[in-house]
Protein backbone atom coordinates (compact mmCIF):
# COMPACT_ATOMS: atom_id res chain seq x y z
CA UNK A 1 0.00 0.00 0.00
CA UNK A 2 1.33 3.40 -0.91
CA UNK A 3 1.22 5.71 1.82
CA UNK A 4 0.47 8.67 -0.46
CA UNK A 5 -2.98 9.38 1.35
CA UNK A 6 -1.47 9.01 4.72
CA UNK A 7 1.09 11.11 3.85
CA UNK A 8 -1.90 13.79 2.68
CA UNK A 9 -3.97 13.25 5.63
CA UNK A 10 -1.25 13.69 8.24
CA UNK A 11 0.08 17.04 5.84
CA UNK A 12 -3.15 18.42 6.03
CA UNK A 13 -3.79 18.00 10.00
CA UNK A 14 -0.39 19.50 10.49
CA UNK A 15 -1.37 22.25 8.29
CA UNK A 16 -4.53 22.76 10.34
CA UNK A 17 -2.78 23.33 13.58
CA UNK A 18 -0.08 25.10 12.16
CA UNK A 19 -2.55 27.90 11.58
CA UNK A 20 -4.77 27.13 14.40
CA UNK A 21 -1.61 28.40 16.68
CA UNK A 22 -1.32 31.42 14.08
CA UNK A 23 -5.25 32.00 14.65
CA UNK A 24 -4.48 31.92 18.74
CA UNK A 25 -1.44 34.36 18.50
CA UNK A 26 -3.69 37.09 16.24
CA UNK A 27 -6.23 36.98 18.53
CA UNK A 28 -3.62 39.41 20.66
CA UNK A 29 -3.11 41.69 17.72
CA UNK A 30 -3.68 45.04 17.33
CA UNK A 31 -3.56 45.99 14.39
CA UNK A 32 -5.75 47.34 11.89
CA UNK A 33 -5.89 43.61 10.24
CA UNK A 34 -6.50 41.58 13.43
CA UNK A 35 -10.14 40.21 12.23
CA UNK A 36 -9.18 40.35 8.74
CA UNK A 37 -6.16 37.99 9.86
CA UNK A 38 -8.58 35.95 12.09
CA UNK A 39 -10.94 35.29 9.65
CA UNK A 40 -8.70 34.42 6.76
CA UNK A 41 -7.31 31.78 9.73
CA UNK A 42 -10.77 30.42 10.33
CA UNK A 43 -11.31 29.69 6.87
CA UNK A 44 -7.74 28.18 6.14
CA UNK A 45 -8.35 25.85 8.76
CA UNK A 46 -11.56 24.65 7.23
CA UNK A 47 -9.90 24.19 4.23
CA UNK A 48 -7.08 21.85 5.33
CA UNK A 49 -9.43 19.92 7.47
CA UNK A 50 -12.05 19.86 4.55
CA UNK A 51 -8.74 18.61 2.49
CA UNK A 52 -7.94 15.93 5.62
CA UNK A 53 -11.56 14.29 5.23
CA UNK A 54 -11.06 13.79 1.51
CA UNK A 55 -7.99 12.87 1.85
CA UNK A 56 -8.77 10.27 4.57
CA UNK A 57 -11.71 8.69 2.01
CA UNK A 58 -8.78 8.26 -0.50
CA UNK A 59 -6.84 6.32 2.60
CA UNK A 60 -9.51 4.39 3.26
CA UNK A 61 -10.35 3.35 -0.83
CA UNK A 62 -6.52 2.22 -1.12
CA UNK A 63 -6.91 0.04 2.44
CA UNK A 64 -9.42 -1.91 1.02
CA UNK A 65 -7.47 -2.29 -2.66
CA UNK A 66 -9.99 0.27 -4.51
CA UNK A 67 -8.62 3.02 -7.42
CA UNK A 68 -8.38 5.81 -5.01
CA UNK A 69 -7.76 8.20 -7.76
CA UNK A 70 -11.12 7.30 -8.87
CA UNK A 71 -12.88 8.36 -5.56
CA UNK A 72 -13.72 12.21 -4.85
CA UNK A 73 -16.18 11.80 -2.10
CA UNK A 74 -17.82 9.71 0.58
CA UNK A 75 -20.86 8.64 -1.34
CA UNK A 76 -18.67 7.67 -4.26
CA UNK A 77 -16.81 5.63 -2.01
CA UNK A 78 -19.66 3.58 -0.70
CA UNK A 79 -20.95 2.94 -4.24
CA UNK A 80 -17.98 1.36 -5.38
CA UNK A 81 -17.38 -0.53 -2.04
CA UNK A 82 -21.31 -1.73 -2.63
CA UNK A 83 -20.39 -2.84 -6.27
CA UNK A 84 -17.69 -4.75 -4.98
CA UNK A 85 -18.69 -6.27 -2.16
CA UNK A 86 -16.90 -4.64 0.40
CA UNK A 87 -17.94 -2.99 3.60
CA UNK A 88 -15.76 -0.42 5.55
CA UNK A 89 -16.68 0.45 8.98
CA UNK A 90 -14.64 3.57 8.85
CA UNK A 91 -16.23 4.68 5.67
CA UNK A 92 -20.07 4.10 7.51
CA UNK A 93 -19.00 6.20 10.52
CA UNK A 94 -17.82 9.05 8.25
CA UNK A 95 -20.80 9.33 6.67
CA UNK A 96 -22.72 8.90 10.19
CA UNK A 97 -20.38 11.85 11.16
CA UNK A 98 -21.48 13.67 8.51
CA UNK A 99 -25.10 13.66 9.63
CA UNK A 100 -26.85 16.65 11.37
CA UNK A 101 -25.80 18.02 14.64
CA UNK A 102 -22.19 15.96 14.18
CA UNK A 103 -19.30 17.14 14.68
CA UNK A 104 -17.99 16.06 11.00
CA UNK A 105 -21.11 17.30 9.52
CA UNK A 106 -20.87 20.71 10.94
CA UNK A 107 -17.21 21.35 9.96
CA UNK A 108 -18.00 20.80 6.79
CA UNK A 109 -21.04 23.28 6.56
CA UNK A 110 -18.91 25.62 7.74
CA UNK A 111 -16.04 24.73 5.08
CA UNK A 112 -19.13 25.10 2.61
CA UNK A 113 -20.05 28.79 3.97
CA UNK A 114 -16.51 30.35 3.15
CA UNK A 115 -17.90 29.39 -0.20
CA UNK A 116 -21.13 31.32 0.22
CA UNK A 117 -21.70 34.20 -1.38
CA UNK A 118 -24.56 37.04 -2.28
CA UNK A 119 -25.26 39.33 -4.73
CA UNK A 120 -24.83 42.95 -3.97
CA UNK A 121 -28.62 43.61 -4.14
CA UNK A 122 -29.12 41.26 -1.66
CA UNK A 123 -26.04 42.03 0.34
CA UNK A 124 -27.94 45.71 0.43
CA UNK A 125 -31.58 44.16 1.47
CA UNK A 126 -29.49 42.36 4.31
CA UNK A 127 -27.68 45.29 5.69
CA UNK A 128 -24.42 44.37 5.12
CA UNK A 129 -23.99 46.33 1.99
CA UNK A 130 -20.83 45.81 0.07
CA UNK A 131 -18.90 48.24 -2.37
CA UNK A 132 -17.97 45.13 -4.47
CA UNK A 133 -20.36 43.33 -6.69
CA UNK A 134 -20.42 40.11 -4.36
CA UNK A 135 -20.23 40.18 -0.69
CA UNK A 136 -19.03 37.38 0.81
CA UNK A 137 -20.43 36.15 3.68
CA UNK A 138 -18.09 35.77 6.97
CA UNK A 139 -18.14 32.90 9.15
CA UNK A 140 -18.20 34.97 12.24
CA UNK A 141 -19.12 38.59 10.45
CA UNK A 142 -19.52 40.52 13.80
CA UNK A 143 -16.28 39.13 15.80
CA UNK A 144 -18.25 38.92 19.35
CA UNK A 145 -17.64 35.36 19.07
CA UNK A 146 -14.19 35.06 18.03
CA UNK A 147 -13.24 32.75 21.31
CA UNK A 148 -15.57 30.15 20.70
CA UNK A 149 -15.18 30.23 17.03
CA UNK A 150 -11.55 28.80 18.10
CA UNK A 151 -12.22 26.44 20.51
CA UNK A 152 -14.57 24.83 17.71
CA UNK A 153 -12.21 24.69 15.71
CA UNK A 154 -9.73 23.17 17.67
CA UNK A 155 -12.07 20.54 18.87
CA UNK A 156 -13.08 19.32 15.28
CA UNK A 157 -9.48 19.25 14.80
CA UNK A 158 -8.92 16.97 17.78
CA UNK A 159 -11.71 14.88 17.08
CA UNK A 160 -10.29 14.65 13.09
CA UNK A 161 -6.77 13.27 14.96
CA UNK A 162 -8.49 10.36 17.31
CA UNK A 163 -10.95 9.47 14.20
CA UNK A 164 -7.74 8.81 11.91
CA UNK A 165 -5.85 7.38 14.80
CA UNK A 166 -8.48 4.90 15.39
CA UNK A 167 -9.01 3.89 12.08
CA UNK A 168 -5.71 3.18 10.84
CA UNK A 169 -5.41 1.22 13.86
CA UNK A 170 -8.30 -0.67 12.93
CA UNK A 171 -7.23 -0.54 9.25
CA UNK A 172 -3.83 -2.35 9.71
CA UNK A 173 -5.85 -5.42 11.04
CA UNK A 174 -7.89 -5.45 7.64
Amino acid sequence: MSSVYISRTNQKLYFAQLHLDRLKSSMDSTGWSKHSLIESYNESILFHLACAQHSFTREIAEVYRLDATAIDTLEQLETVMSEKGLEAPEAKELVKLRGDGQWLGNMLKAYQACWQAEEREQAENTHHASLSEIHVVQVNPDHTEEGAVIAQLEEWLNEFRELVERHRESMQEW
